[in-house]
């Protein structure tokens, strides 16, 4: 147990309020500023609290910006791959459409596309954040897409030599190309898309 662990432990239960408070502060400023425009001091000021209770949940500023930063992901849906493990491709496929609406509306707010262009923006001067949020928000996601086109493949949906991986790669990249452009879709135009770029790489069926 790290030192900051153990004085998380000690004293009177943590207000999630508190909490609250602190992850929207670091967010909001990380979102105004990026890395090298947010501090603790600030993070604290802005909260309403003392940079001691900011220490006391969080060690240090990199990890209170990737907490931060996995908090903003709001309601889109997160199935995990063994909630889908024994699923057909069909089954899987439709677990993700219902999750598009969700995902649409998040990814489509300013704030939210805001946040994503300074985490790829911090990815070679703070790779701690980058990692963070990939293992927090990116690879769970990845890891039922890379199911539902396993699934693709082994019922003859996908042709046997597809490269997933590279799939998903384009995939991934096509969606953030199209959220920060100087044009960005809202809602209902990001939907469209997405079911359209799912539709073309296998993800989903096609209609």
């Amino acid at each position: 147990m790290s030192a900051a662990e153990a004085t998380r432990g000690r004293g009177r239960p943590r207000d999630p309020r508190t909490d609250e408070a602190i992850l929207r502060a670091a967010l909001e400023l990380f979102t105004e500023h990026g890395h090298a425009g947010t501090s603790i001091e600030a993070i604290a000021r802005r909260a309403g609290v003392g940079k001691l209770t900011v220490y006391r949940r969080w060690g240090s500023k990199d990890e209170l910006i990737a907490a931060a930063v996995e908090s903003a992901r709001g309601e889109i849906p997160n199935p995990g791959t063994d909630d889908l493990d024994g699923m057909s491709y069909a089954e899987i496929s439709q677990v993700i459409v219902d999750a598009l609406p969700v995902s649409a509306r998040t990814l489509a707010e300013p704030g939210y596309r805001a946040m994503l262009a300074q985490v790829f923006g911090s990815c070679v001067t703070h790779p701690g954040l980058m990692a963070a949020f990939w293992q927090n928000h990116i690879l769970p996601r990845r890891r039922t897409v890379h199911l539902a086109l396993s699934r693709a493949v082994d019922e003859g949906v996908l042709p046997p030599e597809t490269d997933i991986e590279a799939l998903i790669d384009m995939t991934v990249g096509a969606v953030l190309y199209r959220l920060l452009r100087s044009d960005p879709p809202d809602a209902d135009e990001l939907l469209e898309y997405l079911r359209a770029v799912y539709r073309q790489a296998g993800m989903i069926p096609r209609q």
